[in-house]
C-alpha cells in the first residue's frame, strides 16, 4: 500500500476505504479520507475567486469539427508559438538607466521600450518603476527557470502598488515579434494566448506592462493538464502571529517528509507561507488538486486548535492557520518564486530553508532592495524544484 494511503486509511471509515481501492492509482491516497460530500467543488453557489480562465480581454473562440470543443473540463489542448525576430542572446550585465520617461535597452539581440521609468510605484518607500525593472533583470538567472515554459497570467497596476489592478490573460496587440504565447483551448471552445516569460527580453516587457508581481501556471504548455508540483497555501485566519504561521508549516512539512516527499518552502510576499512538492509529471490537475485537499483535510481533523481546511471565508474558525487547497485547481495560480508583491514594502516572494523557519524571521525581511544580494549569496534555494531527480512519484 502506499504511504499516503497508508497514513490516511489508519483514520479512514472502513467503507470508504474499500471504495478507495478502486480510485485511480494516482488518488488513492486522497481517495482514503474523502468522502462523497466532501469530494464536491468548496465553490458550489458561489462565485469562485479569479483564476487563469478569468480577466478582462476578450477570447477568440474557435470552432471545432461538428461544432463541438475539442476541450473538456479535464482535458485543454494547448499549442506553443515560437519566437519570430532575433534568436534571445544571454545578455551581459543589464542596467536599467536612471532617466525620467521613456527609454529603450538592448538586451542581446532584441530591443524592449521601457515607459514612465520614474513613476513611483511603491510611494511608502519611494521605490519607482525603473527599480522594479532592475529587481528583476537582477535576479532573473533565478527567476526564469520557474516561469519558463509556463502560460502567464498578467495581473497589471499601471499606477503602481497603491493603485487599481486588473488582470489579463491574453498578450496584447502591439507586442514584439519574438514574444512567445501558449494558446490554451478551454471547454467553452475559447482559446486563449497567454504569454510565455522566458528570457529577459520577455521579462522586462512583461513586468513594463505593470505587472509587480508574476503568476505563472502550474503545468508546462506541452500539456497544462498535468502539473509539475502540489502545494499548500497557509494563509492566517484573522490576526494570527506569525510564529503560528511557522509552527503550522513546520507541522505540514513534518507530515509531508513523513509521506516521503520533498518539500520547499517559501515566504508569499504577503502574510503567508507556501509548501511546495515536486511530482513525476503524470496525474492531471484534479488528481493533485485530490491530493493536496485529502492531506490539508487530515492536517485540519489532526491539529484543530492550529490550522483550519473551511474553505467558505464566513465559516473558518478564527485564530487557525488556512492550509488551501483549493489553489491546485486548474487554472488557478499562485505568485512565483521571486514575485515582488504589491505590498507597501515590495516585499518579494522568498525561498527560505526549513531552518529559517524553525529559527524564525518577519516576513518584511526579504524585500526588492535586498533579495538579489541574497541571491547572490545563497544562490536560488529552489533550483532543484525543477529536477528531473527527486520527484514525488503520486502513482506508487
Amino acid at each position: 500500500m502506499p504511504r499516503a494511503k497508508r497514513a490516511a486509511a489508519a483514520s479512514t471509515p472502513r467503507a470508504t476505504r474499500a471504495a478507495a481501492a478502486s480510485t485511480p492509482r494516482a488518488t488513492r491516497a486522497a481517495a482514503a479520507t474523502s468522502t462523497p460530500r466532501a469530494t464536491r467543488p468548496a465553490t458550489a453557489g458561489r462565485k469562485p475567486p479569479a483564476t487563469a480562465a478569468d480577466s478582462r480581454s476578450r477570447a477568440t473562440r474557435v470552432p471545432a469539427a461538428g461544432g463541438k470543443p475539442r476541450a473538456t473540463r479535464d482535458h485543454h489542448p494547448a499549442a506553443r508559438t515560437r519566437a519570430a525576430g532575433p534568436a534571445a542572446a544571454r545578455p551581459g550585465k543589464i542596467e536599467i538607466p536612471k532617466v525620467r520617461g521613456d527609454v529603450e535597452v538592448v538586451v542581446g539581440d532584441r530591443k524592449v521600450r521601457l515607459t514612465n521609468l520614474d513613476k513611483v510605484f511603491f510611494p511608502e518607500i519611494g521605490a519607482t518603476k525603473r527599480d522594479l525593472l532592475q529587481y528583476y533583470v537582477d535576479v532573473a538567472d533565478a527567476l526564469l527557470p520557474h516561469i519558463r515554459d509556463r502560460a502567464m497570467v498578467m495581473k497589471r497596476y499601471p499606477n503602481g502598488a497603491a493603485g487599481d489592478f486588473f488582470f489579463m490573460k491574453r498578450a496584447p496587440q502591439p507586442r514584439p515579434e519574438w514574444i512567445e504565447t501558449c494558446a490554451i483551448e478551454h471547454a467553452s471552445g475559447n482559446v486563449i494566448d497567454f504569454p510565455v516569460i522566458d528570457d529577459v527580453a520577455a521579462l522586462l516587457w512583461v513586468i513594463n506592462l505593470g505587472c509587480i508581481d508574476l503568476n505563472q501556471w502550474y503545468a508546462r504548455c506541452d500539456d497544462v493538464d498535468r502539473p509539475d508540483y502540489l502545494h499548500f497555501d497557509l494563509d492566517p485566519v484573522g490576526d494570527v502571529p506569525f510564529d503560528a504561521l511557522r509552527e503550522a508549516a513546520l507541522v505540514v512539512n513534518e507530515t509531508l517528509t513523513g509521506l516521503s516527499m520533498p518539500t520547499f518552502v517559501k515566504t508569499t510576499g504577503s502574510r503567508g507561507l507556501h509548501v511546495y512538492v515536486p511530482i513525476v509529471r503524470g496525474p492531471t490537475q484534479k488528481d493533485v488538486w485530490t491530493v493536496s485537499k485529502t492531506i490539508s483535510l487530515d492536517l485540519a481533523r489532526r491539529h484543530p486548535k492550529l490550522l483550519t481546511a473551511v474553505y467558505r471565508k464566513e465559516a473558518r474558525p478564527a485564530g487557525r492557520v488556512l492550509v488551501d487547497y483549493n489553489q491546485n485547481a486548474w487554472g488557478r495560480t499562485l505568485a512565483s518564486v521571486y514575485s515582488v508583491r504589491p505590498r507597501p514594502r515590495a516585499t518579494v516572494s522568498t525561498p527560505v530553508t526549513w531552518d529559517e523557519v524553525t529559527r524564525g524571521f518577519a516576513l518584511d525581511d526579504f524585500r526588492m532592495d535586498n533579495v538579489p544580494a541574497r541571491v547572490a549569496k545563497l544562490g536560488d534555494l529552489w533550483a532543484s524544484l525543477n529536477a528531473p531527480r527527486g520527484r514525488f512519484d503520486l502513482s506508487r
